[in-house]
C-alpha cells in the first residue's frame, strides 16, 4: 500500500510526533498535514493518522495512544509507528532517549523525572534550542511537503534513526560471531578484553555498537578493555571499558609501537596488529595493585 498523506494534531506539537512523522515521512515520501482527522482517512490505509484520531490499527495505518487505558504500557505515537516497522525493540534496547520520551508524553514531566531519578527541573535544562525551534516551526505549519525546510529536517532525522536501528542490528548479529572475547593473563589477575579482527566489513566504523552489544550479550560487568581495529590507521586502539581503572595506557606511551597514548590513561592507539603483542600491551598496561 502507497502511503499519500500523513495527518497529525494541529496545535502544538511534542517529540513524539515530530519524530513520527519524521519516521513516516522518511520512509514514504508522502506530505504531512496538521489537521483533524475525518472518519474516512481512519479508514483509509492509504492515510497515516499520527497522535490523533482516538484509533490504534497498523493495518489501516493509525496511530494514536491517547485512548489507551491509565494503566497501559506507556506507549507514545513513536513507539507505535517504531513497532509498526519492526524497530521498536531495538530502539527501546539501544536508544536511551526513547523510554524517557514515553514517559513524559504519557505520564507527564513530574512523574518522568521521578523515573528518571532527577529533579524536576533538570527536564528543563536538558531542553536545547535545537528543541524549542523544530517543534515550534513543526507546530506552525499547517502542510508540510518535500519541498518545506522543516519537512526535508524531519526526514533527515527520520532517516537517521531507521539507518542506526538497521546498522546496528546488522553489526550486532556480525559481532555474535565474529567478536572474540579475551582472558589475559596478569600478575594482577585477569583482564578480560572483548577484540575485534580488522577486515573489510568494519573498515569505515570499527568500534560501532561494540558498547551494545556487550550490554546485549548481559557482559558489561566481565569486560575491562576494547581492542578494536584502528579507523584512522593501519593499528589498533586500546581502550578501558566503562573507564575500567584496572588499566593505565599512559603506562606504555613510551613503547615504540604506541603512536598515542592519553595522559589520563583510558585510550591508546597501537600501530602492532599481532594480537599475541595486543595482549602483550594489554598486560603492560594493568595497574599494580600495590602501585
Amino acid at each position: 500500500m502507497t502511503i499519500q498523506l500523513i495527518v497529525t494534531h494541529p496545535g502544538g506539537a511534542h517529540k513524539d510526533d515530530f519524530l513520527a512523522c519524521g519516521l513516516l515521512a522518511h520512509l514514504h515520501g508522502a506530505p504531512i498535514h496538521r489537521r483533524d482527522p475525518t472518519d474516512a482517512d481512519l479508514a483509509n490505509p492509504s492515510i497515516c493518522v499520527v497522535d490523533i484520531g482516538g484509533v490504534h490499527d497498523p493495518k489501516l495505518n493509525n496511530f494514536d495512544h491517547h485512548q489507551f487505558p491509565r494503566d497501559a504500557p506507556p506507549l507514545c505515537a513513536l513507539s507505535l509507528v517504531l513497532q509498526s516497522i519492526g524497530l521498536y525493540e531495538d530502539a527501546l534496547s539501544f536508544c536511551s532517549w526513547l523510554r524517557p520520551a514515553e514517559w513524559l508524553d504519557t505520564l507527564g514531566p513530574d512523574e518522568t523525572a521521578k523515573l528518571m531519578g532527577i529533579p524536576r527541573r533538570a527536564l528543563g535544562e536538558l531542553n536545547s534550542p535545537l528543541d524549542s525551534s523544530l517543534l515550534n516551526r513543526f507546530a506552525n505549519q499547517t502542510e508540510l511537503n518535500p519541498e518545506s525546510t522543516v519537512y526535508q529536517v524531519m526526514c533527515m532525522v527520520g532517516a537517521d534513526i531507521v539507518n542506526y536501528l538497521r546498522s546496528l542490528r546488522q553489526r550486532l548479529d556480525y559481532l555474535k560471531t565474529h567478536a572474540q572475547y579475551w582472558a589475559v593473563e596478569t600478575d594482577e589477575g585477569p583482564v578480560h578484553a572483548l577484540y575485534l579482527e580488522k577486515n573489510d566489513v568494519i573498515a569505515d566504523s570499527p568500534s560501532f555498537g561494540i558498547y551494545a552489544f556487550i550490554e546485549s550479550e548481559g557482559k558489561e560487568s566481565e569486560i575491562q578493555a576494547l581492542v578494536y581495529p584502528d579507523r584512522r590507521g593501519d593499528g589498533y586502539g586500546l581502550t578501558r571499558y566503562a573507564d575500567s581503572q584496572r588499566l593505565d595506557f599512559s603506562q606504555i606511551e613510551s613503547l615504540d609501537e604506541v603512536r598515542f597514548a592519553h595522559k589520563r590513561g583510558f585510550v591508546a592507539k597501537v600501530s602492532t596488529t599481532d594480537p599475541t603483542r595486543l595482549k602483550a600491551l594489554l598486560e603492560l598496561a594493568v595497574v599494580k595493585k600495590n602501585g
